[in-house]
């Protein structure tokens, strides 16, 4: 996936993720200087790599979220924390940010909102039994554009990709059909993504 960034400055999050990186090949490496030891089982090792690989992924997802969100809106960081917050709370949500390509055909359009990105609105538009929270938020720029919102949801599906809810599908199936970035909140574990150009990222949110 080849996407610019380069007027992004995030700089102190990629130095910690190239520290990271490092750190895990020379786990690597120890773990292969030790497999001639007959003694050493190191289906311990192995799980711990995967599990540090997992939170590095997560990791690298953010840095690159807040690289593709920065030239189309000023509010990426509103945006993060509103995410951190509806995460610690499960609150599910599904915010679509879009980029060069029109929605309009793509969106079935809810409740028209019209004003600036902030926290606080976008935390009350998902809590739970607000009217509007089942939909997804459409950010167009620094603006929220409108809310309750129907995206298409995906029809292609990998064997893991069947088990996902509703607003994981609809996050792929509007990003396999334009440009937009989709922040999915999972209501069940809290857990955060995002979805672009048709495949979804899990996230780390600090």
């Amino acid at each position: 996936m080849e996407i610019k960034y380069a007027d992004c400055d995030f700089s102190p999050m990629k130095s910690q993720l190239k520290d990271d990186l490092t750190k895990m090949v020379d786990h690597i490496q120890k773990s292969i200087s030790e497999l001639d030891n007959e003694e050493r089982c190191l289906l311990g090792e192995l799980e711990q790599i995967k599990n540090r690989f997992l939170h590095i992924e997560s990791k690298a997802a953010t840095f690159y979220l807040n690289c593709y969100l920065s030239p189309f809106t000023d509010k990426y960081l509103k945006l993060s924390i509103s995410i951190r917050n509806l995460s610690e709370r499960r609150h599910g949500a599904l915010i679509v940010v879009q980029r060069k390509d029109p929605l309009d055909s793509l969106i079935k359009t809810g409740i028209p909102i019209e004003a600036t990105v902030s926290q606080a609105l976008l935390e009350s538009i998902f809590y739970p039994g607000n009217p509007l929270h089942d939909g997804a938020v459409l950010i167009k720029s620094n603006r929220i554009v409108s809310a309750a919102n129907i995206l298409p949801l995906s029809t292609h599906f990998t064997t893991h990709q069947q088990k996902l809810g509703t607003r994981h599908r609809a996050a792929l199936g509007l990003t396999e059909q334009s440009d937009a970035i989709v922040l999915i909140v999972s209501e069940e574990t809290g857990k955060t993504s995002f979805a672009v150009q048709g495949q979804l990222y899990p996230m780390i949110i600090h």
